[in-house]
C-alpha cells in the first residue's frame, strides 16, 4: 500500500522544506523504494508561468510543458525523476476545477464548500499522482508557512488523509527555523514551538520535526523541541548549514532519519547504498580546477531566479572536477555605464539566460557583443540565445 509523507514549514518561508523533501526521497531511494514528489503552492495563480521571478524564484518547466514551482527542479535533481505539471498543485488549479464542476452541475445542486468539495479535489490530485507514478512513497510538500490563510484548505486535506489512509501509511514532517542570537550565541526554540502549536490547532501533530539551524542543535535545544513538540527525541533532526546542499541527505541519514521513517511506516528497506551520491558530493567539495562565469540577466538581485542554471553549471563542473563560481550582473548596468563591460574581461565565460521583455535587453546585447569581440566563451539560452542572433545580425550582417 502506498505511503504518504507530508512536509510542512513554520516560522518563515524558504526555510528549506524543498531540500528536506528531496533529502527524504533520496534516503528512501537508496534503500530501494520508488518515490515521487508533489509541491503544493497555496497562491491563487493557476501556475507559476506568469509570475515575475522576483516574486517566487524561477519558473521550472517540466517535460510536459508545465510551468511550475522551482522546488520541482530540486526534486528532479536529487531524485533523478522526470516530473509532470500534475506534480505541482496550486490554489488556482483547485478552485478552477471545483468551479467548472459546479457550473456543469456535477454537485447536483449542493452548496459547494471548502469542506468537503475543495479538500476532496486536493486529495484526489494527490492520489492521482500516487496512482500514475506507481510509487511506494509519495512526498507532498505544502508551500508557505503554517498559519497562512491560503494554506488552510491544504492542511485540512492532509489532516483528513490520515483518517482515510491510516496512521501506518501517513507521516507528518514539520520543518521550522531555530535561530541563534548573535549577542549570546543561544539557540532559540520558541519560534519552532509556536509553529508546532499552530499546526496542532489545525489538527495535525507532527511525527518528525526538522530544526533548520546554522549549526547542529545542542542537546538542550533537542530536548526542548521534543518535549514541547510532544514527540520522542529520536524523532527530532537538524538540517544545519553545510558547504553544499547535496550533503543534506547524508547528514540527516547519519542522524537516523532514514531508519526512523522506515520503521514508522513499516517499510522493509534494503541496505542503503550511498556510494554514488558520496562520490558526487566529494567531487563538489574537492575540485581540481576553478572557472569564473559572469551571468548577465535582468533578475540578478535574486539568485533563486536562476537556480536551474546555477545547478546545471555546478553539475557540469562536477563532471569536469571543476568548481564553477558565478557572479551576477544586472544587464541595465551596462546600458547606464558601458565602461562596466570591462569587468567581464576577468571571467572565463559569459552566460546570458532567459528573461523576455525590453528591460535590460540592450545591456544583454552589449555583453554578448563584448564576448564575441573579445573571444570570451559565451552561452545564451532562450532569450539570451535569441539576442545573440540579434547582436550578430546588427554588428556583423548590418541588419
Amino acid at each position: 500500500m502506498v505511503k504518504f509523507i507530508f512536509i510542512t514549514g513554520g516560522v518563515l518561508s524558504s526555510v528549506g522544506k524543498g531540500i528536506v523533501t528531496s533529502s527524504i526521497g533520496k534516503m528512501l531511494q537508496v534503500r530501494g523504494f520508488k518515490v515521487t514528489a508533489i509541491k503544493i503552492d497555496p497562491y491563487v495563480n493557476v501556475d507559476a508561468g506568469t509570475m515575475n521571478p522576483y516574486m517566487h524564484g524561477e519558473v521550472y518547466v517540466t517535460d510536459d510543458g508545465g510551468e511550475t514551482d522551482l522546488d520541482l527542479g530540486w526534486y528532479e535533481r536529487f531524485l533523478d525523476l522526470n516530473l509532470s505539471k500534475e506534480n505541482n498543485i496550486t490554489t488556482g488549479q483547485i478552485y478552477q476545477t471545483v468551479i467548472e464542476k459546479e457550473r456543469r452541475g456535477d454537485f447536483l445542486g449542493r452548496c459547494v464548500q471548502i469542506v468537503p468539495h475543495v479538500t476532496n479535489e486536493i486529495k484526489n490530485r494527490i492520489r492521482s499522482v500516487a496512482k500514475k507514478s506507481d510509487s511506494d512513497v509519495v512526498l507532498t510538500e505544502v508551500g508557505g508557512t503554517v498559519g497562512d490563510i491560503e494554506g488552510l484548505p491544504f492542511l485540512e486535506a492532509i489532516r483528513q488523509m490520515r483518517l482515510e489512509e491510516g496512521y501506518e501509511n501517513t507521516l507528518y514532517v514539520h520543518v521550522a527555523l531555530v535561530p541563534i542570537l548573535d549577542v549570546t550565541g543561544e539557540m532559540k526554540t520558541k519560534p519552532l514551538q509556536h509553529s508546532v502549536n499552530e499546526l496542532r490547532r489545525i489538527g495535525i501533530q507532527p511525527d518528525i520535526i526538522v530544526a533548520r539551524c546554522e549549526k547542529m542543535i545542542d542537546d538542550e535545544a533537542l530536548r526542548k523541541i521534543a518535549l514541547f513538540g510532544t514527540i520522542p527525541k529520536e524523532a527530532v533532526f537538524c538540517s544545519y548549514t553545510v558547504p553544499t546542499i547535496y550533503m543534506v541527505p547524508l547528514i540527516l541519514d547519519e542522524q537516523g532519519m532514514g531508519e526512523f521513517i522506515c520503521n514508522r511506516l513499516n517499510l522493509q528497506p534494503k541496505q542503503p547504498n550511498w556510494n554514488e551520491w558520496k562520490s558526487f558530493v566529494n567531487t563538489l567539495l574537492n575540485p581540481e580546477h576553478e572557472v569564473r562565469i559572469a551571468l548577465v540577466g535582468k533578475y540578478a538581485g535574486l539568485v533563486d531566479s536562476y537556480v536551474s542554471m546555477n545547478e546545471a553549471f555546478r553539475h557540469a563542473g562536477a563532471k569536469c572536477k571543476t568548481k564553477v563560481s558565478i557572479d551576477y550582473f544586472e544587464a541595465e548596468r551596462f546600458e547606464e555605464d558601458p565602461n562596466q563591460l570591462e569587468k567581464l574581461r576577468e571571467y572565463d565565460g559569459i552566460f546570458v539566460p532567459y528573461g523576455f521583455g525590453s528591460r535590460g535587453s540592450e545591456g544583454k546585447i552589449m555583453a554578448i557583443q563584448f564576448a564575441r569581440e573579445n573571444n570570451i566563451p559565451f552561452l545564451g539560452i532562450c532569450f539570451g540565445f535569441q539576442l545573440a542572433v540579434v547582436e550578430f545580425a546588427r554588428s556583423v550582417c548590418g541588419v
